[in-house]
């Protein structure tokens, strides 16, 4: 995949995510640093438990994406919240 594929599947993955975590998003470019990153957590993650990780810009990819980002966000609020 291109970097634009992945800073556009991560935007996506991020805002989806960020709704689902916490209702609200987290800014853009918070949104799409967590989304790259739940990506490719995800793809390591779906890699390893023997399933098809991010494959390219599709459905299947972005819902891996998602997965990593939540798992991503959840990590994120529950290390600032320590912090504060």
């Amino acid at each position: 995949m291109s970097i634009l594929a992945w800073l556009i599947l991560g935007l996506i993955a991020g805002f989806i995510a960020s709704k689902i975590v916490n209702k609200t998003g987290e800014g853009l470019v918070l949104d799409i640093v967590l989304g790259v990153v739940g990506a490719l957590i995800g793809g390591a993650l779906f890699n390893a438990l023997g399933g098809v990780g991010v494959t390219g810009f599709n459905l299947w990819s972005l819902f891996v994406a998602v997965i990593g980002a939540v798992i991503v966000l959840v990590a994120y609020h529950a290390i600032s919240r320590r912090r504060l």
